[in-house]
C-alpha cells in the first residue's frame, strides 16, 4: 500500500443533473433499455399482485371472458337474434372479447399506475414511461391464458384455423398499441386530477357498446363505416374475428384507418406524458 500525501486533491465525482426534456419528442430507447430489468420487475409485480390472496388464481382470465361470453350468446345472440357471420355464438362473442377484455383491463391499470407508486416516483429516478408500458404488458398473461380457452372452443366447434391466422400478432400490436396510448394520456392526467380514475369505467363501457363487440360492425350503416373505423377497437376487433375464424370480411379499409388512429394516440400519448413528466413528482 502507497502512502498518499494529504495536498492530494480528492477524487471527483460525477455530478449528473435530471432536467425535464425540452423537444416535443425524445424517447430515450437507450434509457429504457438500461431499465429493461425494472420493467420486468414492474410486470411481474402487477402480476403476482394482481391474484395475491385470490381463491382461483389464474382462473379469473378465463371465468370473465367466459361468462360474459355467456351472457352476451343468451341475450344479444338466442334473444335479440344479432347475426354472428354464420358462427356459433359462442365462438363470435368470445374472440371478440379476448381483445376486449385485455384493452379494457390495460387501460384501467395503465390509468392508475403513476398515482399507485407516487412513492417511488418522489424518491428514485428511472423512466416514468416505465409504469403504463409495464401495466400494458402485464396484461398479456391474461390473455394468453384465455386464448387456450378459445383454441379449445375452436377445437370443439370444429374450426379450422387459415393462414389468416399468421396475421393475429398483427391485430394484438394494435390493441397494446392503443391500450399504451390512451393510457399514458390518461395515467398523465389521473396524476393531476385524481377524479379521472371514476370517468375510466363509464368511458370503457361506452367504449365497448362503440365496438363490434356485441353485434358485427356489417350492421354500421355504410355512409357511417369511415366514422366508426376511427375507433381503433373496431379494426382490432373485427381482425381478430377474421383471423380466428376465416368468417367476416377482412378489414382492409377499416383497419388502415383504425392503425391511423392508433399511430396519432400513441404519438399524442408520448408527447403528453414526456411534458408531464417532469412535474408528475411534484403534482402526484
Amino acid at each position: 500500500m502507497g502512502i498518499v500525501p494529504m495536498h492530494a486533491a480528492p477524487l471527483e465525482r460525477p455530478v449528473v443533473r435530471i432536467a425535464p426534456r425540452r423537444g416535443w419528442l425524445q424517447l430515450e430507447l437507450a434509457e429504457l433499455w438500461k431499465y429493461r430489468e425494472l420493467l420486468y420487475f414492474f410486470v411481474w409485480r402487477d402480476i403476482k399482485i394482481r391474484y395475491k390472496q385470490t381463491a382461483i388464481g389464474a382462473a379469473w382470465a378465463v371465468l370473465q371472458p367466459f361468462l360474459t361470453m355467456v351472457v352476451f350468446s343468451l341475450f344479444f345472440g338466442a334473444l335479440a337474434k344479432i347475426p354472428s357471420q354464420g358462427l356459433p355464438y359462442p365462438v363470435f362473442y368470445y374472440c371478440a372479447l379476448l381483445p376486449w377484455m385485455y384493452f379494457a383491463s390495460a387501460l384501467q391499470n395503465a390509468t392508475n399506475t403513476v398515482v399507485e407508486h407516487q412513492r417511488v416516483i418522489t424518491k428514485v429516478y428511472f423512466p416514468r414511461l416505465v409504469l403504463p408500458l409495464a401495466s400494458v404488458l402485464s396484461g398479456l398473461v391474461d390473455f394468453a391464458i384465455g386464448f387456450l380457452v378459445f383454441l379449445a372452443m375452436m377445437l370443439y366447434y370444429g374450426i379450422v384455423p387459415t393462414r389468416a391466422t399468421l396475421l393475429l400478432p398483427v391485430f394484438l400490436l394494435l390493441a397494446v398499441l392503443t391500450a399504451l396510448g390512451v393510457g399514458l394520456w390518461l395515467s398523465a392526467l389521473n396524476a393531476i386530477y385524481r377524479d379521472v380514475k371514476y370517468v375510466v369505467p363509464f368511458l370503457v363501457q361506452f367504449w365497448m357498446f362503440a365496438s363490434p363487440v356485441a353485434y358485427p360492425s356489417a350492421l354500421v350503416p355504410e355512409r357511417w363505416r369511415w366514422l366508426y373505423a376511427l375507433n381503433p377497437m373496431a379494426g382490432v376487433i373485427e381482425g381478430f374475428r377474421w383471423a380466428l375464424t376465416g368468417h367476416g370480411q377482412p378489414p382492409g379499409g377499416t383497419l388502415l384507418i383504425s392503425a391511423g388512429m392508433v399511430a396519432v394516440a400513441v404519438a399524442g400519448g408520448l408527447i403528453y406524458f414526456q411534458k408531464m413528466e417532469g412535474t408528475i413528482a411534484d403534482v402526484v
